[in-house]
């Protein structure tokens, strides 16, 4: 793997000015045709491999996304973006988790992605297709990023769940509260998020026969007047400094409990997101930072199969 990079990316070996496919381009020109080039991009510490597959169809195999979330022999990622053509909007992403299998929607990414695009685009704001459907994302003049995440899906089929329970009140020891955010997820209230052993009971919840696909659970405490903090066990992944979807399932079972309004500042790991359960979805907003630049050799590619 050759790398290039900078500490955000925006700076990186001093082309600013090369984003997106005119990037990609000139790193095509100095490198074998037979790599692939990629991003490395991360929000909130929750962080990403991103391949830009337009023009030349997608490539992700679970097999790769296993090998490129390996920290010691690949690239290391909490989730992998795809970027893909797709008519009727700017572009499609589809994702992975580290362990190989889809993760159907990645806030984080999806806001990194986002900005990449608008950067690229001269745009304020874009349209994408995730296996969520039409989403939409806008750069606000703070320097961050907001992306509509869509509507939870309420019912337990929808999540999904196993079996026809209250979603509000799962039947499971500490009484979460399950949302579908593109992901399933189940929300734990907590007299402390910082005191929970998230390492061990995260997998036990991913795993539970109520859960079909598996799930993500978090874990949050409220800090102050629609303030929360929030720990999580993303499935496929394991801890991650932070979760878009699942910041946006929290804030909504919060709300269904009524421990705060629709509108919430979270704290997570890796630092602050804003969650907006408005009319048209929940919208999440916070920072995006682009790593850095690399180049998957064609040696590399061929040892993964």
């Amino acid at each position: 793997m050759a790398v290039s990079g900078g500490v955000k990316g925006k700076k990186c070996l001093g082309l600013d000015k090369l984003r997106g496919r005119a990037y990609m381009g000139a790193m095509m020109e100095k490198t074998p045709q037979t790599g692939l080039p990629f991003m490395k991009m991360h929000g909130l510490g929750n962080d990403f491999v991103v391949i830009d597959s337009r023009g030349r169809g997608a490539v992700t195999t679970p097999a790769l996304a296993r090998a490129l979330g390996d920290r010691n022999r690949g690239v290391g990622f909490d989730q992998l973006a795809e970027i893909r053509l797709v008519e009727g909007a700017d572009f499609a992403l589809d994702f992975w988790n580290s362990d190989g299998s889809r993760a159907g929607a990645c806030g984080n990414a999806t806001r990194c992605v986002a900005d990449y695009m608008m950067r690229q685009l001269g745009k304020d704001a874009v349209t994408l297709v995730t296996a969520r459907g039409g989403l939409s994302a806008v750069r606000r003049g703070d320097g961050l990023v907001s992306v509509n995440m869509g509507h939870p899906q309420l019912r337990w089929d929808e999540v999904p769940l196993a079996r026809a329970v209250d979603v509000e009140h799962l039947p499971l020891a500490g009484d979460p509260v399950a949302v579908g955010m593109g992901n399933p997820h189940a929300v734990f209230f907590v007299p402390d998020a910082e005191a929970v052993d998230v390492a061990g009971l995260g997998p036990k919840v991913e795993h539970d026969p109520l859960f079909p696909a598996r799930t993500n659970a978090e874990f949050a405490s409220v800090t102050g007047p629609d303030h929360l903090r929030m720990r999580v066990w993303e499935r496929g992944t394991g801890i991650t400094l932070a979760c878009g979807s699942g910041a946006c399932a929290t804030a909504v079972a919060a709300h269904l409990r009524g421990l705060t309004g629709r509108r919430v500042v979270m704290d997570v790991d890796g630092g602050r997101l804003e969650i907006d359960w408005r009319e048209d979805g929940v919208w999440m907003t916070g920072p995006v930072a682009h790593v850095f630049d690399g180049w998957l050799t064609a040696d590399y590619l061929a040892a993964v199969g």
